[in-house]
């Protein structure tokens, strides 16, 4: 099925408006993180590393709804940390539709069958289920026996209820292309709404760090894993074919981080959902006082091997509205997984990187501290359960 027809045909409208006017940097999804506890400790996963008293922070509604009344992005995507262990997370999804807004909510859906009456059916909401391949692949990934089975439940559960499901899939380093062309076939079978997928970034504080893919692996990768699906036709992608054919190495885009702004407890993150580099009070600080151009493939050390969704989706689709036809051509003709790759970015001049994040984590720690005395007393998480089957405590609401 891929993108609705009605969220290809607002969502091209906006950015069609955007294009006209001339505008050079603009939203087009709102990354939400409300949290960042979870009830899972994945190996790659760079949210769930930080100390207690931040893992108890939450977004409140209004400083949600003020998100995306500040960037005006026609998507949010909620993640997290795990959305669905905040307490007010059916009244910040009913808020964001109705302002008209198109609402992706991601959860591993350890809790979506327990959840899942708070919630209703809407052509503008979209449960977006963790799934990091076959059952093999994502146990492993997120470091549990079990939790496959659970997902696919769930989402056989929420399609029956009459809710429209996707799924996120990250690959690492050691995802098979054969294996993965069968686990798209096995989930496409299921009736599914979508399937978004991106190669897996090296979080500087992810615990694992050595199963992460480079450019060149993540091209090889998405060759062999489209030629097993018709150039990418046989699945319902929701993405855009032109970031799909930038994954198989047919394009080389530069990023353009501040199409999927970011905002946490920390505040807008500079300069992506991936690089925690400072914050900004407000989305105008951020778009005025971010160093934009100090960042992104061939600008910094950190980004070299980047090819993420957050970072060149928006890239992707602003080659599509300017070059119709190529894309056209792309959409109809399935992906290129054969013959020459495009030309990567130099990385000569790269400047080095900066490890800076260890400052902001104490400057907000000092900040919750000072707010709450007691705030440092509460329920730790114990980050080493989930690996070998164990599940990590999670502090009450």
């Amino acid at each position: 099925m891929g993108i609705p027809v009605l969220q290809a045909a607002r969502i091209g409208a906006y950015l069609l408006k955007q294009h006209l006017s001339g505008r050079k940097r603009y939203p087009l999804v709102l990354m939400l993180e409300p949290l960042f506890r979870c009830n899972l400790a994945c190996a790659g996963c760079g949210k769930i590393d930080y100390p207690n008293e931040i893992l108890n922070q939450r977004l409140t509604v209004e400083q949600c709804m003020e998100a995306i009344d500040e960037c005006g992005a026609p998507v949010v995507s909620i993640a997290g940390g795990e959305p669905l262990l905040h307490k007010d997370m059916p009244e910040i999804v009913r808020g964001y539709l109705a302002r008209n807004k198109f609402v992706i909510l991601c959860t591993n859906a350890l809790l979506l069958a327990k959840k899942i009456d708070d919630y209703k059916p809407s052509p503008s909401f979209t449960w977006s289920i963790h799934l990091d391949g076959n059952q093999a692949m994502h146990d492993k990934s997120v470091c549990q026996d079990g939790v496959y089975e659970k997902a696919v439940e769930a989402i056989k559960l929420a399609k029956s209820k009459g809710f429209q499901v996707s799924i996120n899939c990250t690959l690492f380093n050691d995802a098979d292309p054969e294996q993965t062309a069968r686990f798209f076939d096995e989930m496409t079978a299921l009736g599914l709404n979508g399937i978004t997928v991106s190669p897996g970034y090296a979080y500087e504080r992810a615990p694992d760090q050595q199963h992460f893919l480079n450019r060149t692996k993540t091209k090889e990768l998405f060759r062999g894993i489209l030629s097993r699906g018709n150039g990418g036709k046989a699945w319902p992608f929701t993405q855009s074919r032109m970031f799909l054919n930038f994954l198989a190495g047919n394009e080389a885009y530069h990023c353009t981080p501040w199409g999927n702004p970011t905002r946490t407890v920390f505040g807008w993150q500079k300069p992506c959902y991936l690089l925690g580099e400072g914050y900004a009070k407000t989305f105008k600080e951020l778009m005025e006082d971010t160093a934009w151009d100090q960042y992104g493939v061939g600008n910094y050390e950190k980004c070299a091997d980047c090819m993420v969704h957050s970072g060149f989706e928006a890239s992707a689709v602003k080659h599509m509205v300017t070059n119709p036809i190529k894309a056209l051509a792309v959409t109809l003709g399935g992906i290129r997984t054969e013959g020459a790759m495009a030309k990567d970015i130099s990385l000569d001049n790269q400047r080095p990187a900066q490890y800076v994040f260890s400052g902001h984590v104490e400057k907000k720690l000092a900040e919750i501290r000072t707010a709450n005395p007691k705030a440092s007393r509460r329920i730790e998480i114990n980050h080493g359960a989930g690996k070998g089957g164990a599940q990590p405590t999670v502090a009450a609401e």
